[in-house]
């Protein structure tokens, strides 16, 4: 079995789709979404524009929060990244953590995270 390490994923991005909430046989809620990103980075002393599109899925409590989002929303994801599935090594970003960034404009600011119980 691999070491644990770092893995861990930071992100604004706006919410570019949103699936429809479902549970798994055993009840749990999943929300998937898609995220899009655009920024401009520093790299090597050199202004980059940087864009990227990105899904990603929340699981339990904090799927019901996203769910609860609309598409164009701004949010800050924090999660970790692993492969879709055995035979899709494309990257998915779990969410552990969900940052409105709306702001008070829209009338909408909230942060929400969900921490395992055990």
């Amino acid at each position: 079995m691999a070491e644990p390490g770092a893995n861990e994923l930071r992100l604004d991005a706006r919410i570019a789709e949103l699936l429809p909430l479902r549970r798994t046989p055993a009840g749990v809620p999943i929300a998937a979404c898609g995220l899009a990103h655009e920024s401009k980075q520093d790299e090597g002393g050199i202004a980059r524009d940087v864009s990227v599109e990105l899904q990603a899925v929340a699981v339990g409590e904090l799927a019901s929060v996203l769910a609860g989002a609309s598409p164009g929303m701004r949010i800050r994801a924090t999660g970790f990244l692993a492969a879709k599935s055995l035979r899709s090594r494309t990257p998915v970003l779990h969410l552990s953590k969900i940052e409105f960034l709306e702001g008070n404009e829209n009338g909408f600011q909230a942060q929400v995270e969900v921490q395992e119980k055990g």
